[in-house]
Order: C-alpha cells, then structure tokens, then sequence
C-alpha cells in the first residue's frame, strides 16, 4: 500500500518576489527535492532572508517549468510540435518541452524538475534523457546558450547531502544478480525475462510503482570490433583503465554523438570531412543517419582513426536503464524482480542489441554485483484506501507494475476489487506468470482479467479493443471510485488507451466527447488516472 501524501512544505517565504503561482509551484518543486534522499538541505534563515528581500537590481522574476499546466505534456507529439507550443515562453518551459514528455525518471528528474535543474544551473548534464535520445540533446545544448542571458534563482549556497547508496543515480548500491527465466514459449517471437536480484547487502527497499535502475555492460564483442577499427592498443589507458574495459563498462555506443562526428572531422579530409561535420550538424546527408551507432559511424568513414583518449571523450557516458519493478517487498522480502523484453533488430548486415536487456537476459552470470538504484516513482501508486478498487492496463512487459500491485494487495488482505488487462501476441507462447494469475483469480485477489492476443485471430485485437469491448462494465468501475492505471508504450499503446477511456466515458457516461475529455483530465488531475510510459 502507497503511503500517504504529506501536506506542502511552505519552503517560500510568502514576501518572495514571486506571484502566488510562482509560489505554489516554487513550495512543491523544493518539497519534492526535499523528498528525496541527496537533494540540498532546506534553506538557512540567512538564505530565506535573501529570498524574501526584493532585490530592485534584480532581473524580472524567474519563470520555471511546470508539469501540471504544460500543453506540450505529450509523450506522443513530435518535438517540432512541442517546441512550437512553449516558443513564445520563457526559457525553463521551453527547457521542458525539449525532453521526451514521459516522466520516466531515467534522468533522475522528472522532465519539468530536469528543466528546472538546467535553467537553475544546478545541472550540467545536457544528455540525460534516454528517451529523447540526440534531438533532446541536441535541443538542449541549443537553449542551454541562452542561459547566461536568463535570471537564475537569488543566489543560495549549495547545501548538498550525499545521497544514501542506491537512492540515486549518482551514487548506486551493489545487487547481487540471482536468476533469470524465459517467460515465453519456444514458439514466441519475443525473449522476455523474468529477473530476481538478491537486495539483502544493499540496504536498499522500495514500494510497488518504484522502478530499479541497472548499470549495463556493453557486449565485449562490440568493443572489440571498435578498437579494432580504431587501430588502437585494448589494453592501452585511457582515464586510468584499459579501453577495452571504458568502452565495455563506461561510454555509450548507441547513436553517436555530434561531438564524435566533429572529431572525425578533424581526421578526414575533403568530401568526407564535409559529410562528417554535416552530420556534427544535424543533417543527413546520406539518408542514414538514424541508423547509426558508433560502429557504423566509424564503418562509414573507414580508416578514420582518431586517437583513442580523444574518441573516448566524445562519447556519451553509458546511461543506467529504468524497470518497472514486477514484485512486491510483502511478497518477496529482500528480492526484486523485473520483466525485461530482449531488444534484438537487424540493419543491414548487423544484429543491434539492447544493451541492458540482452546484459540481463544473456551475459550476467547469478552471483555477479551489479551496480543499481532504487527510483522512486512519480505519481504511479496504488491508492492509499485498500478498499479501492483498480483497473490496470498493461500489454507485454508492462504488466510488471500490476504484478508488483496484485502480490501487494494480497499480501495487505486489500478488499477493493482488482481488474487486470493483459495483452501480447500469443496466448498458447506470450501469457506472462499466467500460472501466477490463475491462482489469484482462483483465491479471489484477481478480480476479474481481461485478455487481448494481437495474433491469434485474423484481425489483430489490442487491449484497448478489449477496453471498449467491456465498456459498461468500466464505467461503472470508475464511476464508482475506481483508480486507473497503464503501462507501456508512451507513443502508440498509452494514447490508444487514452483514446478507448474517452469513447468509454462518453458513449457509457451520456458524455459529449468534449466532456468526456475533461472527465479523463480530471481523473488524472485527482491521481485516479496514472501511467508508467516508456
């Protein structure tokens, strides 16, 4: 069970010079900050002080990103959109509307808190959002050249705290790796893992709705057909360890960065040294730029080979990966659990892989410590009233939140009812712990699960198709206090859902589809309506 939202911290003093939204927005930012273990210490009298004085020197009043009233707060709309919206906004709103719009903590932050962080200066790091990837990257580095023309916060001092290891992702635990299973059938065409660390020398827990972050590997194998192209030493030092194992365990080697293809610049000469700083730019001018990893970009200008320190320095650090947690701490005490799809595709001649999924599913042996975190989640929880009923949504992996959710409320003795939605391919190779849900359907925990299997039928037949298929039996549940949750795809299964409630509400609710949209916005407004998108 979630535990209770305390009241807001007053952290402004109520003379700053800040209108009353600025304020309210200002309390909850700092609060939420607070909240969280490694985040700086509450202000000193002297710094409030500071804050209350007007300063009749000072810039105009600052202007920070805000998630509640963001109209680019769409994980689906293209960036040239999002960036259209906030164009006439102060810079922290147009920060925002650069990230990838999913609140997905993979940089730490939410998007609004990452925007804030920049703008306040108090965050260096441009290439935190995973999935925004280059064009947030990219978007960011532009803005960021505004910064020194744009007011800061008053100046405060720094009043950090290192976080506890393992709250964060700058200062991670060790996690002993213990099992992995197949969680389809020999006939799938999917490779899905079930996952289990051992949390016992960590010292770390966590609550269902919390996500666990994993420090990957980089396949050796990729790292060897780098250095070789590079023509360098693999056990040569670079940043006081063998390049080999930098680039195994320490930078990136997904999309190259700009900084990589302006390096090459400097190496290559005539139409290829225009090529390569075009790409630096952001053009492509072989249709292929989206296909890239660092690999290929060396392939495409063969016999580039620039010195190996300066080839590290232009990667991208290896970021951490997010996993919904698929097990409740009441059920599993000192153990986590995650659901974890092997990324594998084909471009060209080449197999790419995901690099913590197929590290997770394939390379990590049982007793091996891997660095890892908890992230805390945000707004995604069961409700604090047990007698609550839920209805949650969550195709493929993203039933592993609402495996977390069911375990915890049989563990609590939870009376509210609970409706589950699943959906893959294939019943007979892609039904997830289907032995685990027929026994709390059987012990009444699970109160009713709805199935959807995309392949099994002439027609492809989605959860939201099931949504809608079982539309009066929904409403009634929401209209009667049910709390709604999804998981998954941000860009098309997420909307889709969306999409499904609105049609549910106003052909079951005698809404008008304008109204029916409002509903769905307040049921996210009132924390009844939360998602877990990636």
């Amino acid at each position: 069970m979630s535990v209770q939202t305390p009241p807001p911290r007053v952290l402004i003093p109520p003379t700053a010079p800040f209108t009353p939204e600025q304020q309210a927005w200002l309390n909850g930012f700092f609060a939420a900050i607070l909240s969280a273990e490694g985040a700086p210490a509450p202000l000193s009298e002297a710094e409030s002080a500071a804050l209350a004085r007007p300063d009749e020197s000072a810039a105009p009043k600052v202007v920070l990103a805000d998630n509640d009233s963001a109209p680019w707060h769409d994980p689906s709309m293209p960036i040239d959109e999002r960036m259209g919206l906030s164009a006439d906004k102060p810079i922290a709103p147009r920060l925002m509307s650069a990230m990838a719009q999913q609140d997905c903590g993979q940089c730490g932050y939410n998007c609004a808190d990452y925007a804030n962080a920049i703008f306040l200066k108090k965050e260096e790091r441009l290439t935190l959002c995973a999935p925004g990837g280059k064009e947030t990257a990219r978007m960011l580095k532009q803005l960021a050249v505004e910064l020194g023309e744009k007011p800061a916060m008053p100046s405060l001092a720094e009043h950090r705290s290192a976080a506890a290891p393992g709250r964060s992702r700058d200062n991670p635990a060790e996690a002993t790796f213990l099992s992995r299973r197949r969680l389809n059938g020999e006939g799938s065409e999917k490779t899905t893992w079930h996952v289990e660390f051992d949390l016992t020398a960590s010292g770390l827990d966590y609550v269902v709705g919390d996500s666990f972050g994993i420090f990957p590997k980089n396949h050796p194998a990729l790292a060897d057909q780098i250095v070789a192209l590079l023509g360098a030493n693999p056990q040569g030092l670079v940043r006081g360890k063998a390049l080999r194992n930098v680039l195994i365990e320490d930078v990136s080697l997904g999309a190259p960065p700009d900084n990589l293809f302006q390096l090459m610049s400097y190496v290559l000469g005539g139409d290829r040294r225009a090529k390569a700083r075009a790409l630096a730019s952001g053009e492509d001018p072989d249709g292929d730029a989206a296909t890239l990893d660092v690999l290929a970009a060396l392939r495409k200008f063969p016999g580039a080979r620039p010195d190996a320190e300066a080839f590290i320095e232009a990667l991208d650090p290896l970021q951490p990966r997010l996993y919904s947690i698929s097990s409740s701490p009441k059920a599993a005490p000192g153990r986590v659990s995650l659901t974890v799809d092997a990324v594998r595709y084909r471009i060209g001649p080449r197999d790419r892989l995901g690099v913590a999924s197929t590290f997770l599913g394939e390379r990590v042996a049982p007793g091996e410590a891997l660095k890892v975190y908890v992230q805390k989640a945000h707004r995604f929880g069961l409700p604090s009233d047990p007698n609550t009923s839920v209805i949650m949504i969550g195709p493929g992996t993203g039933v592993a939140p609402f495996r977390a959710f069911l375990q915890e409320r049989q563990a609590i003795g939870a009376t509210g009812a609970n409706w589950l939605f699943f959906g893959h391919q294939r019943r007979r190779h892609d039904f997830f712990y289907e032995s685990e849900f027929d026994a709390m359907r059987k012990g009444g925990s699970l109160t009713r699960l709805s199935l959807a299997w995309s392949r099994d039928g002439a027609e492809k037949f989605y959860v939201q198709d099931r949504m809608r298929e079982v539309g009066p039996e929904l409403w009634r549940w929401l209209a009667e206090g049910a709390h709604f949750y999804v998981c998954g795809d941000a860009k098309r299964m997420a909307k889709d859902v969306e999409r499904a409630m609105v049609d549910i509400v106003s052909q079951w609710g005698a809404r008008s589809t304008e109204e029916a949209v409002g509903f769905v916005a307040g049921l996210k407004k009132a924390g009844r309506y939360q998602a877990d998108v990636y």
